[in-house]
């Protein structure tokens, strides 16, 4: 997993709602104890150093997607964040053989699920068809499905809403669910009134989760998973959840 660490300047980063500005202190601690969660499912975690110039470069997900045979560089569709896209680029091309970007329109990671059989990908304010189009085109060459979806308004991301517990289940908002594109797979919804912590990830044996949403937790439980809570009050105030603190990969040999 590659994640970075956060900046001084994070009190700059963008949000959809001003919910109060977040404490560096406190968001470096959760972000240590994000880090300790990915290597206690043995993972081996890059962490970079912080990156001042972009406020929301913590949040690397919205840089690439990491797949097996290779990574595609984002081209996000909020301006102040293309540098950030850029600065992950030579990160990549150290793991992978092929490391291909995106040039036209907007697409975000946080706008993509990866599931066994399919990429599902949402159209949002940070993705837009062009961007999709070009990803898919760059994608075919793995072999890889491609499926949009629309996105809740509202919503910011299509991963705001949904996560993938497992090949076949996800955890989703029911308001997600509702649009029924999830009708192939088994869907676990988060509690009501704690749809804030839809974004989860799943990371080998554990499932990470932001703390604080004790009914879902206890679901995840009693559905057999292993289930790690992380402090992620910081990051909220920027719109941020689990799978956009962390690129996780890996490569083909």
């Amino acid at each position: 997993a590659i994640c970075r660490k956060p900046s001084r300047s994070i009190v700059d980063g963008l949000r959809a709602v001003d919910i109060g500005t977040p404490d560096l202190d406190v968001f470096e601690g959760h972000h240590a104890d994000y880090v300790a969660a990915l290597r206690d499912t043995g993972a081996n975690v890059t962490v970079l150093d912080a990156l001042e110039e972009y406020p929301d470069a913590v949040f690397v997900e919205d840089a690439a997607l990491c797949l097996q045979e290779g990574a595609v560089v984002m081209r996000p569709g909020a301006p102040s964040r293309l540098g950030k896209a850029a600065e992950m680029a030579p990160h990549l091309e150290q793991l992978y053989g092929e490391v291909v970007r995106i040039t036209d329109g907007f697409i975000e990671g946080g706008d993509i699920l990866t599931t066994e059989s399919e990429i599902l990908i949402g159209l949002s304010a940070r993705t837009d068809k062009a961007g999709v189009a070009q990803f898919s085109q760059l994608v075919d060459r793995w072999g890889y499905q491609v499926r949009v979806v629309d996105t809740p308004e509202g919503v910011l991301h299509f991963k705001t809403d949904c996560s993938l517990l497992d090949e076949e289940t996800i955890l989703s908002t029911k308001r997600l669910d509702a649009s029924g594109c999830f009708e192939v797979y088994k869907v676990i919804h988060v509690a009501d009134g704690e749809e804030a912590c839809a974004n989860t990830i799943r990371f080998n044996n554990l499932v990470i989760m932001p703390a604080g949403f004790p009914r879902t937790r206890d679901a995840l439980a009693q559905a057999g998973y292993d289930v790690r809570e992380v402090g992620n009050s910081e990051a909220a105030k920027l719109d941020g959840g689990m799978s956009c603190l962390s690129l996780r990969l890996s490569p083909k040999a």
